[in-house]
């Protein structure tokens, strides 16, 4: 099938990556791919960075996004987890950059806000509100939830960049005026 837009969706981690893959056609929103890369197996950091760059690179040769979009790690308590993270989510966007493919973020708060309408919601619920939006099988739902955390990445985006672009007015007489001399006499 051709769809209009190809969105890949990634909720970065180090010992399990999720990514959701859909495909747009017009409205209408279809899953292409989703999954989960098991990195516990690698004991060392920097191989299990290797093997994110590697896989999402793969994820991006087979299925031509157009869009990446990722979750952003939101502030935990502890800085070491934050920094193999954050380190994690580079190694992803490395590999959409190094095809020129645009990237958005969003904070965990607001993917769930937008996929169930409340920015608390768990994972779960996530994953069960995509099953029913997508009419997917339970016994077909991923085993790993961080594929439909990925998933709900990439719907968020689409939901996000189908918004209609509104200019913002101005704060002040003095600004309205330099925007629009062409309205003053």
């Amino acid at each position: 099938m051709d769809f209009n837009r190809i969105i890949i969706g990634i909720d970065p981690g180090t010992t399990v990556m999720g990514y959701g893959i859909i495909g747009i056609n017009g409205k209408e929103m279809s899953i292409i791919a989703m999954g989960a890369i098991q990195l516990n197996k690698f004991e060392s950091h920097y191989l299990r960075l290797k093997r994110i760059h590697e896989r999402i690179t793969g994820l991006v040769n087979q299925y031509l996004p157009d869009e990446f979009a990722i979750e952003a790690p939101f502030y935990g308590k502890n800085v070491q987890s934050m920094l193999k993270l954050g380190r994690a989510q580079g190694a992803a966007m490395a590999a959409a950059l190094a095809h020129d493919i645009p990237i958005a973020e969003y904070a965990p708060l607001k993917v769930k806000q937008s996929i169930t309408g409340n920015g608390g919601a768990s994972k779960e619920q996530v994953a069960e509100m995509l099953r029913r939006m997508f009419g997917v099988p339970k016994d077909k739902m991923p085993h790993f939830l961080d594929a439909t955390d990925a998933l709900a990445v990439a719907v968020c985006h689409y939901y996000e960049s189908s918004k209609p672009q509104t200019e913002k007015g101005c704060r002040s007489w003095k600004e309205f005026i330099a925007k629009n001399p062409d309205k003053v006499k």
